[in-house]
């Protein structure tokens, strides 16, 4: 289903319903170690213009030279996105003037791109999918940093970024909400991590988003767009997408057009704002760069990156639910991200029987763990217990030895204390009551006690649950609850 036809939210106005259609360009800092045309470092955070070569500097004479890791990395980002990968692209250069770009050009791509069109599923809610087109993947050189802050008459520049490797991702028109936009790249950084080519770190600048946006009545000729550059938080774009429409809509009905702009959003005030007339392409005077032939490479150099590539989110979605019946819900939380899924198939090498506990697996790691890590703000590579002590808890718990109720102390202990839960089940005397003698005692005294219930539950039969809790309770939990069922069934003759 296309964006177009999948459900979307349209905004009221004075006027009626508006559709919003937004376009994005991510900008995603390529995994190298090296820049994209020199041997330069590309780590981050060293002093300012400590990772700055001839070439990023522009000196006289120095020419690029095309690194080949960041070749490979732009090619695996597009089989990754079901992308046409093209044998031939061209390097261009595209004119304009900025004190931290010292060429007074970028080295990018425009006609002859290294990837073409592809696409994205993402999931909404209430199961909805969208497929979002992939317009372009072309492979450019980042500029680097002015710092206004350093000085009361001068600005700084730092050259460290200039030259480093950047995927530009340019989406078709095909998103028609927030929610839609905000999915979107999500999806794409799982993706980018998934493969190792970009880190996604938006906070440190690794993704980042242009988001262009227009409005229209729904259906109708596309509107002009404004767009809204730089943007590195997944929640912002969604709050800047909401307020640009709302603001370009309120323009037309009051009369007026809107302007084609760059703009600027402002997350302490929640609006954004003008920033520059926005340039077309013809402004920056592209022509190929005569330092660069153009590069190409043959389709068996595609045909093995691509053998080589990882499961990616949907095919480990789609393997979760066929081999594992686990719902599409908790399938998709657990592959979100490249480390929650790798935990979760730790802990299913720790079990001997995967289909019988793989759901159970999957309702420990998302309900039990996820929710304690975001409750006390742990990333899952700093989870108190490990993927081994986990998969022992389960393992418990199929095996009959633990109560679920048991397992919740023992994974308490384990993740305060530490420790192999199997010696602390025999040490601390938490193993599951299967004699049915004992248990069988607990039930006849509570039956006894409880005469208006037994008559209550006899009418009506759900009510034996009460009864199971109150011998639960009796036996410190320990008491095996399908015996506990069974006896109570028996004995109040339902």
């Amino acid at each position: 289903m296309s964006a177009s036809t999948t459900p979307h939210k349209l905004i009221k106005g004075a006027t009626g319903d508006w559709e919003v259609v937004i376009g994005m360009e991510v900008h995603a800092q390529v995994t190298s170690k090296s820049k994209l045309f020199s041997g330069a470092s590309t780590a981050f955070g060293g002093d300012p213009n400590s990772h700055v070569s001839l070439v990023d500097a522009a000196m006289p004479g120095m020419l690029p030279v095309i690194n080949e890791e960041c070749v490979r990395q732009a090619v695996r980002t597009g089989l990754g996105l079901n992308a046409k990968i093209n044998l031939r692209s061209v390097f261009d250069r595209k004119n304009y003037f900025y004190p931290d770009l010292p060429q007074g050009y970028q080295i990018s791509q425009y006609k002859s791109p290294i990837v073409g069109e592809g696409e994205i599923e993402v999931e909404l809610d209430g199961g909805k999918t969208a497929t979002i087109g992939i317009e372009r993947l072309h492979l450019e050189q980042d500029a680097g940093k002015l710092l206004h802050d350093q000085s009361p008459t001068m600005s700084y520049v730092d050259l460290n970024r200039s030259g480093v490797a950047l995927m530009e991702i340019v989406s078709k028109p095909d998103i028609r909400d927030a929610e839609q936009a905000k999915a979107y790249v999500t999806k794409l950084r799982s993706i980018l991590r998934y493969l190792g080519t970009c880190d996604g770190d938006m906070e440190k600048g690794s993704l980042r988003a242009d988001v262009n946006v227009s409005v229209r009545k729904p259906g109708g000729e596309l509107g002009t767009r404004c767009e809204i550059k730089n943007m590195n938080s997944i929640n912002f774009i969604g709050q800047a997408i909401e307020y640009e429409a709302r603001r370009q809509i309120e323009i037309i009905e009051d009369g007026g057009v809107i302007e084609q702009e760059t703009r600027l959003y402002d997350p302490g005030k929640g609006e954004t704002r003008s920033m520059r007339s926005k340039e077309e392409a013809h402004d920056y005077r592209y022509f190929p760069d005569p330092d660069l032939l153009p590069l190409e490479f043959s389709q068996s150099f595609v045909d093995e990156l691509k053998a080589q590539l990882p499961e990616l989110p949907d095919q480990k979605k789609a393997r979760f639910i066929a081999d594992l019946g686990l719902s599409p819900y908790d399938a998709s939380v657990l592959v979100a991200e490249r480390e929650s899924a790798a935990f979760y198939e730790a802990v299913l090498s720790k079990l001997e029987n995967r289909a019988r506990d793989g759901k159970l697996a999957a309702n420990w790691v998302i309900n039990e763990l996820f929710g304690r890590l975001n409750k006390e703000g742990h990333d899952i590579s700093a989870s108190p217990v490990s993927a081994e002590q986990l998969g022992a808890i389960i393992e418990l718990i199929g095996e009959g030895t633990i109560s679920g109720k048991i397992a919740k102390d023992l994974f308490e202990i384990v993740w305060t204390e530490g420790g192999d839960p199997r010696e602390l089940v025999e040490t601390r005397g938490m193993k599951q009551v299967t004699d049915l003698g004992a248990i069988e005692k607990v039930v006849d005294e509570i039956v006894a006690a409880n005469p208006d219930k037994v008559a209550q539950a006899k009418a009506k039969p759900q009510l034996v649950g009460w009864f199971v809790g109150q011998v639960m309770k009796s036996s410190g939990g320990k008491a095996n609850p399908q015996a506990v069922n069974d006896l109570l069934n028996s004995k109040l003759g339902i």
